[in-house]
């Protein structure tokens, strides 16, 4: 039995650490840093496939198109080769003669010495009425009256300029030129390659790299000579872009590169092989890519699954002299290459995310850690000040947001230690002044009738004309300081005295505009110059007009007593959000001068009953305690700034509702 008990203890304890665990800061923080990180992994990982594959797969297209630029290259300069050997051979002394004077024998060396020189299949010259005078080959010599059409010749003899490119040539021209080179034409379609509409099954026309040049002596036209390579079968050339482009490259044992001819869409000259190893003579591209290129004439980069491989290739269309598509120039790039990098770099950045996945699970651990260990260090300390301890420790400071959580903590447990103590001054004050009132009351009320005799005597005594003038000053010097008591009795009786407010609706600006016109000749004779910007939109306000008119004029002239001459006083009005609650919506009036500036240690105690900055005789120190408590009565409150040397500046704020009857604007 007390197994049992102490087992579903055990059970009870580890279910309540478990869902603390759970349900604690850290474990959220380290949930959070590891569904981040599995989604930050997961979309680089999409993000990165894409990209390596988009970039590798772009590579690969940059790299063929390039290749195809060289392979065009070689095409063009065979064929500049060729007409260049034409060009030379036709401009010969000897061979002109020979031509001019028809002497075929000579003529025919000729012709096979450039066609071994220039790697020509077939050459031959044509006088000027269109005969075949020699040609290289079996049949050297045709005969005087042998004529063919000659698709070379013909724009030659024509318009008598050099042409040079690709031409097809028919069967018949091939096997009068040279049966091999009609039995080299001779191409077989592939079994599984469809016949053309004709139901053709073999390719007989060649294609050819070709030139034709003007023989002349002077002036005198004497003949054609042409040339060219045939295409058909043609191993060397091929082979050679593919050395050349690709410069021997392989993969796995395999050569990277093919090059291809097509005459139409059937291969006509090719290293691309068959899985039985041999070139793929005879087959066809496909319909897609023939429309593409031999049909629109635009260049066509894509991939391609070609016999047992996928290549990335590039095809361009080649044009006859007549500038007809007649056949197309490939180069292809094995794609297994490239899929092989692709999948190294795949990879690569799948193991290096998963580590910076696993990495960053561990630092959110670390981190939710360090992050949660000040903020166990704030809640003991927000316990220590619920307690009344306003001097926890928190202990050492952080950096970041916790730092600033903790120094802000440190601020508002000073600002409650501030604000208890400021609350404790402000009680021991209003029980002061509340002190002083009543005392004030009492005696002011009690000095008040002998005064009044005092000051009524001293005046009858001053009417009479049998004083001397020693006596008459002495009682004038009673009368005046009699005055001052009397006004310091007066401003006991208004800090003392509780008044009803008289409140009604009010425009401030015009209140403000009031007060200034009653002052304005005394700034005048002074000197000050007095300025009111007045606010607009201001709310309406209702207050007890006359007092608050008081406490402008009070503070006015305090700063009109402060301000030298030649100096200035501006005030302005402006609508204000502030109080407390703050938002309050409400009216601030700034009164600023331009005076020598209140010492600051001497702010805090403006307020006070008697505290006063003037010379003895010129103030009671009552009128700044008196002008707060009206606003006060209001609702409002009035703060101050000062710099020394640069002036002051009083903002009385004023509440836009209000205020309750039963207020009173004493202190």
């Amino acid at each position: 039995m007390r197994r049992i008990v102490r087992s579903t203890v055990k059970d009870s304890i580890g279910q309540r650490a478990w869902s603390v665990m759970l349900y604690s800061t850290r474990s959220k923080l380290v949930a959070s840093f590891l569904g981040v990180s599995l989604l930050v992994g997961a979309a680089s990982l999409f993000i990165g496939v894409r990209l390596v594959d988009t970039h590798v797969f772009g590579e690969a297209l940059n790299r063929v198109r390039q290749d195809l630029n060289a392979a065009n290259e070689m095409y063009a300069t065979r064929v500049k080769h060729v007409k260049t050997s034409l060009s030379i051979t036709a401009l010969g002394f000897a061979f002109i003669s020979s031509v001019r004077d028809q002497h075929t024998a000579d003529l025919a060396l000729r012709l096979e010495r450039m066609s071994k020189l220039a790697d020509l299949d077939f050459a031959g010259i044509v006088s000027e009425d269109g005969r075949t005078l020699c040609r290289t080959g079996p049949h050297a010599f045709p005969g005087p009256d042998h004529r063919l059409e000659n698709p070379l010749v013909s724009t030659v003899l024509q318009q008598r300029v050099s042409v040079s490119g690709t031409e097809v040539l028919p069967a018949e021209f091939l096997v009068q030129e040279n049966h091999e080179l009609a039995e080299r034409a001779r191409i077989p379609l592939a079994a599984d390659a469809p016949t053309a509409s004709g139901g053709r099954e073999e390719v007989s026309a060649g294609m050819a790299i070709a030139a034709a040049v003007p023989v002349y002596d002077g002036n005198m036209f004497l003949g054609v000579l042409y040339g060219g390579m045939l295409l058909n079968r043609s191993e060397a050339f091929v082979d050679t872009v593919r050395d050349t482009v690709f410069q021997g490259e392989s993969f796995k044992g395999r050569g990277i590169g093919t090059a291809t001819i097509f005459l139409n869409d059937v291969r006509i000259a090719t290293n691309v092989l068959t899985p039985e190893g041999k070139r793929a003579l005879g087959t066809r591209v496909s319909p897609e890519v023939k429309d593409h290129v031999l049909g629109r004439g635009r260049l066509w980069t894509d991939r391609a699954f070609v016999f047992s491989d996928w290549f990335i290739t590039a095809y361009s269309p080649i044009e006859t002299l007549s500038g007809r598509r007649a056949g197309m120039l490939y180069v292809g790039v094995l794609e297994e290459k490239y899929t092989d990098i692709r999948s190294q770099l795949l990879t690569v950045y799948v193991l290096l995310t998963l580590a910076i996945m696993l990495a960053a699970a561990g630092l959110g651990y670390f981190l939710a850690s360090r992050i949660t260990s000040p903020i166990q260090g704030l809640i003991k300390a927000s316990r220590q000040v619920s307690e009344g301890n306003l001097t926890p420790d928190i202990g050492p400071s952080e950096k970041g947001e916790i730092g600033l959580l903790q120094n802000t903590f440190r601020e508002m447990v000073a600002a409650m230690g501030r604000r208890h103590a400021d609350s404790e001054a402000r009680i021991i004050q209003t029980q002061k002044q509340a002190s002083v009132g009543r005392l004030a009351a009492g005696v002011a009320h009690e000095i008040n009738n002998p005064l009044t005799g005092v000051l009524t005597y001293t005046h009858l005594l001053l009417r009479r004309k049998d004083l001397s003038t020693d006596i008459r000053s002495d009682l004038q010097i009673i009368a005046e300081a009699t005055e001052r008591v009397r006004k310091i009795v007066k401003g006991l009786l208004d800090f003392s005295r509780q008044t009803r407010l008289d409140p009604e609706s009010t425009d401030i600006n015009r209140l403000v505009s009031t007060a200034i016109a009653l002052i304005e000749n005394q700034a005048l004779m002074k000197g000050v110059t007095i300025k009111f910007s007045p606010g607009e939109t201001l709310p309406e306000l209702t207050v007890d007009r006359s007092q608050i008119q008081s406490v402008l004029i009070n503070i006015i002239i305090n700063a009109l007593d402060a301000t030298e001459t030649g100096g200035a006083i501006r005030l302005f009005t402006a609508a204000s959000l502030t109080g407390q609650p703050v938002g309050r919506k409400g009216v601030e009036i700034t009164i600023a001068d331009t005076g020598g500036g209140i010492p600051p240690e001497n702010l805090d105690k403006l307020f006070e009953p008697f505290f006063t900055t003037k010379p003895v005789g010129q103030g009671t120190g009552l009128g700044l305690a008196v002008s707060l408590g009206i606003v006060q009565g209001h609702g409002g409150h009035i703060r101050v700034q000062s710099e020394v040397g640069k002036g002051s500046r009083f903002f009385i704020w004023l509440p836009a509702e209000k205020p309750n009857g039963n207020e009173s604007a004493g202190s």
